[in-house]
C-alpha cells in the first residue's frame, strides 16, 4: 500500500479555521488528519503542500516511525507551524493504518485501558464578564453532565495584575465554585500570562477554591520558571500544549515542572510521539490530559491516545461550544454525551469529514483574536445557524 495523493481542506468554524488533511492510497483507502493552528492555518497549508507532500507520496502508511521521524529530523528549525504540518499527516497515517487493519487506532496503540473517559468542558464561558454571568454559564455546563470545567478568569492580564484585577479574577473563580458546588473539578487556565511572583501569589489566593490544576501559569518556553511556580503551590500545575519536541517534554517531565502533562497530538508530532511522552510521564508518576482546542479529527486522535494510555485521566472538550454545524462537518460523529466520552469503535480514527461542509464555510482571516484583546472572551460562542 502506497500513498498516492494528499489533499487539504480549510474551513472556518467561527473562532477558528480548521485545516484537514486527506491522504489517498493505491488501494482505495483514505485517511483523515488535522493540522489546525490558530492564526497560521494558511501557512500550515502551504507548508504541507510545499514541503511535506513530496516526502509522503509513495510511502507506505505503516512506516510511521520512519516517515514522521524523518520529517521531524529534516525540518531543522522547529516550531509550531512545521510540527503541526507534520502532526496532521501523522494522524492521517494512523487513520489509514486502522482502516487497513479493520481496527480502531487505540487497539493498535496498546489496546483498551479504561471503560469510560470523563470530559472537561472548555469554551462554556464565552461572552461572560461578571461573576454572575460566569456562574450561570457554569451551571448550564453542569446541567449538560460535565463534572469538570476549565476557564481563564484573568481577562487580558500580562505578567502583572493590579490589586483590582486580582480581586476580579478571584471573584470569578469564587462565583463558579459556589455555582457548581464542591464535587465539580475546576481547571484554572492562565495561558502563560503571569510572571513567577504573580503566578504564585494568584495561585495561593485561589487555593481555597480547590483547583484541579493551574494551567500554564507562566511562559511555556521556560521550564525553570514553571518549576518554580509548581514547587511553590499546594495543588497541581498543568502544562505542555505549547511544547513541540521530545526533548522539551523530557525536560518538563524529569524536572517535574508540571504534574499534569498536556501534549497536543495535533502539534507535537502526532500519536506515536504522544505515546512516547506519556511513557516518560508514567515513569515519573505524572498523569497526562491531552490538549485539544481545535476540530473533530484532532479530538478523535486524542481520544485514541486516552483510551490506550494508562496514565491519561481526562480529556478536554470544546465540541459542545463550537459552531452548531460541527456534527454535520464530522458526518454525525459526536463521542461525548453527558460529560463522558465513549470508546471509539470504528476502524481508524473513526471520524469522516464532509468536504462539502468545508466549502460552505470558507476560510476567514484572523478569526481567532489575540488573547490580550478582550474580543476573545466574547467570541467563544457562535451565533450561526446549522447549515
Amino acid at each position: 500500500m502506497k500513498i498516492i495523493q494528499l489533499e487539504t481542506f480549510l474551513t472556518n468554524a467561527g473562532l477558528r479555521n480548521y485545516l484537514f488533511i486527506r491522504l489517498h492510497t493505491d488501494t482505495g483507502l483514505h485517511g483523515w488528519g488535522e493540522a489546525s493552528l490558530e492564526w497560521q492555518e494558511l501557512t500550515v497549508q502551504t507548508l504541507v503542500h510545499e514541503w511535506v507532500e513530496e516526502r509522503v507520496l509513495g510511502r507506505d502508511p505503516f512506516d510511521i516511525e520512519a516517515v514522521i521521524g524523518g520529517l521531524i529530523r529534516d525540518q531543522y528549525q522547529g516550531g509550531a507551524t512545521v510540527l503541526t504540518a507534520i502532526s496532521g499527516v501523522e494522524l492521517a497515517l494512523w487513520d489509514l493504518v486502522g482502516k487497513a487493519c479493520g481496527q480502531p487506532v487505540y487497539k493498535l496503540m496498546g489496546g483498551q485501558c479504561r471503560e469510560r473517559l470523563p470530559a472537561y468542558a472548555n469554551g462554556w464561558y464565552g461572552g461572560a464578564h461578571t461573576p454572575e454571568e460566569y456562574a450561570v454559564r457554569a451551571q448550564e455546563a453542569v446541567e449538560r453532565g460535565y463534572r469538570a470545567l476549565k476557564f481563564d478568569p484573568f481577562g487580558t492580564a500580562w505578567k502583572h495584575q493590579s490589586r483590582a484585577q486580582l480581586a476580579q479574577s478571584e471573584a470569578l473563580v469564587a462565583a463558579v465554585r459556589k455555582a457548581v458546588g464542591e464535587e465539580v473539578e475546576l481547571m484554572i487556565e492562565v495561558h502563560g500570562r503571569l510572571a513567577v511572583e504573580d503566578a504564585v501569589e494568584t495561585g495561593l489566593r485561589l487555593e481555597k477554591y480547590r483547583p484541579c490544576w493551574y494551567e500554564e501559569p507562566v511562559t511555556p518556553s521556560s521550564i525553570e520558571l514553571l518549576r518554580q511556580v509548581s514547587a511553590a503551590l499546594p495543588f497541581p500545575v498543568a502544562a505542555g500544549e505549547r511544547l513541540y519536541t521530545l526533548e522539551e517534554f523530557h525536560q518538563l517531565i524529569t524536572t517535574r515542572a508540571a504534574h499534569i502533562v498536556q501534549m497536543d497530538p495535533a502539534h507535537c508530532g502526532g500519536l506515536l510521539v504522544s505515546k512516547k511522552i506519556a511513557a516518560m510521564a508514567q515513569a515519573q508518576d505524572l498523569r497526562i490530559a491531552p490538549h485539544c482546542s481545535i476540530g473533530p479529527v484532532a479530538l478523535a486522535a486524542a481520544l485514541h491516545l486516552d483510551f490506550s494510555t494508562p496514565n491519561a485521566f481526562i480529556q478536554e472538550n470544546f465540541a459542545d461550544y463550537d459552531v452548531p454545524w460541527r456534527q454535520i462537518l464530522a458526518c454525525g460523529w459526536n463521542p461525548c454525551e453527558g460529560g463522558v466520552f465513549s470508546l471509539p469503535d470504528k476502524p481508524g480514527l473513526g471520524v469522516e469529514i464532509d468536504p462539502a461542509v468545508c466549502l460552505a464555510h470558507p476560510y476567514r482571516k484572523n478569526s481567532f483574536p489575540s488573547l490580550w484583546d478582550d474580543r476573545w472572551l466574547k467570541d467563544f460562542t457562535q451565533n450561526e445557524k446549522p447549515s
